[in-house]
């Protein structure tokens, strides 16, 4: 679904039950974009269990079908991948379109910037905003010749055959796609590739990269890798994605008498900063079954419905929760007294301007909130009713569909139809956990 079909789908949410049972999410979208690229460039064949079955993700493994990869859906969630070898890759047809993905986008650059064939990457109206200077510049450094629109956004042209050579970055912002972008080019790189961070981001490539036999360095804030080396495939277990179980958290703990098991959850150090922020403001998130699974923490996740009180958000979580702040942004309109939230600028370049949008949106029900340029203050308060418009933003959307479990009136949301792009069936599982949420009506 695109263009004006997306625009249409808008969404009635109000008070549902208690969040009960017992649910799992869907897989990873970080771990299943990096497990179709890492199998992919693998020596032979690798299998994935769990992958996101999301509009990003199905981009990612279309992207490299049409690089001359074979990948097989074998099941739900599942997927096969006939990996070619780090020089294996063949020249696209047409350009790569990576529809609202931007890991996908940011990693492929870095990827395809060591390839011996031309390719170009486009997206959706929203990506083609989203800044790639970040990627571009310090894929420049190594040799890469990558061209943007003004502005530095995409459709993003990479010329092939550049000769990369490994350098030492010390990235200026805490993106793990960055970090990454960085990383992958270091596969194709002369030497050593090393990438410093101001605060740690999540390792997911690091951790895949040697889990599939690549000689790499890492530890938070930090990773070194020699070009030139070949990746062994692998079975990849993507566990369920912290950043989909952000909104039955925040709901279980917001809605009086829940009580929810979430089954598989990754918990990965560098995405845990959530649980982390939510149990300073008083939430009961327990870790049952903590264990391993391919290389990733991995545990299930009893949440009980607690009374909240607002905090300064620690800046060092930040970079730990990036993707969940939408999330945070209704924990705090629900707790007693105010939220304070600094150092979070990364959310005004996401799929939209999150600090905007989601302040905008609780204002209109009723919430007080003032922005600044990295962060805000949010008031606790009682919720009302309103519309809200996610702006097209998936994550947005799911997060005032949680606000709406506590308002004294229905929240409109329009502009829905992106949140397949990470969370296939939410609707669905949502209503199944007590809340209440439906189509709007014409």
């Amino acid at each position: 679904m695109s263009g004006s079909d997306q625009a249409s789908q808008d969404w009635i949410a109000s008070t549902g039950e208690p969040i009960r049972g017992e649910i799992r999410v869907p897989g990873d979208k970080s771990v299943s974009h990096r497990a179709i690229m890492l199998g992919a460039l693998a020596d032979g064949v690798s299998e994935i269990d769990g992958f996101l079955e999301g509009e990003d993700t199905r981009a990612t493994a279309a992207a490299f079908a049409a690089m001359g990869v074979r990948i097989e859906a074998t099941g739900d969630g599942r997927r096969t991948v006939h990996g070619v070898g780090l020089h294996g890759l063949e020249a696209p047809a047409q350009a790569i379109d990576c529809g609202n993905a931007g890991t996908g986008m940011r990693l492929l650059a870095g990827l395809l910037a060591g390839q011996a064939f031309d390719s170009k990457l486009v997206g959706d109206a929203s990506l083609s905003r989203r800044p790639m200077r970040r990627v571009t510049e310090p894929l420049a450094r190594m040799g890469a010749r990558i061209d943007t629109a003004d502005g530095g956004v995409p459709p993003l042209r990479i010329h092939g055959n550049s000769a990369l050579q490994g350098i030492e970055f010390n990235t200026p912002i805490a993106s793990a796609q960055v970090k990454s972008a960085v990383l992958l080019a270091g596969l194709y790189a002369r030497g050593t590739t090393e990438v410093r961070e101001p605060h740690p981001t999540r390792d997911y490539t690091e951790r895949m990269l040697s889990a599939m036999g690549w000689p790499i360095e890492f530890s938070p804030g930090f990773a070194r890798l020699q070009g030139g080396g070949q990746l062994k495939p692998v079975r990849i277990n993507v566990p369920a994605d912290i950043s989909s179980a952000a909104f039955f958290i925040v709901a279980a703990t917001v809605v009086p008498g829940s009580d929810l098991l979430l089954r598989g959850v990754g918990l990965n150090p560098r995405r845990t900063g959530l649980l982390d922020a939510l149990r300073a403001m008083g939430a009961d998130i327990s870790v049952l079954e903590p264990r391993e699974e391919g290389g990733e923490p991995v545990g299930d996740l009893r949440i009980r419905s607690a009374a909240l009180h607002g905090i300064e958000v620690p800046v060092e979580l930040v970079p730990d929760m990036i993707d969940e702040f939408p999330a945070l942004f209704v924990a705090a309109a629900a707790a007693d007294g105010v939220t304070r939230v600094r150092g979070a600028a990364e959310l005004r370049v996401k799929e939209s301007d999150r600090i905007a949008l989601m302040s905008t949106g609780l204002r209109s029900l009723g919430i007080r909130v003032e922005e600044t340029p990295d962060g805000a203050d949010i008031h606790g308060g009682l919720l009302q009713g309103g519309e809200i418009d996610s702006g097209g933003d998936h994550r947005i959307a799911m997060s005032f569909v949680v606000a709406a479990q506590l308002a004294k009136g229905p929240v409109r949301i329009s502009d829905c139809a992106n949140v397949a792009t990470s969370f296939p069936g939410f609707m669905e599982l949502a209503t199944s956990a007590g809340l209440n949420v439906a189509p709007a009506g014409d």
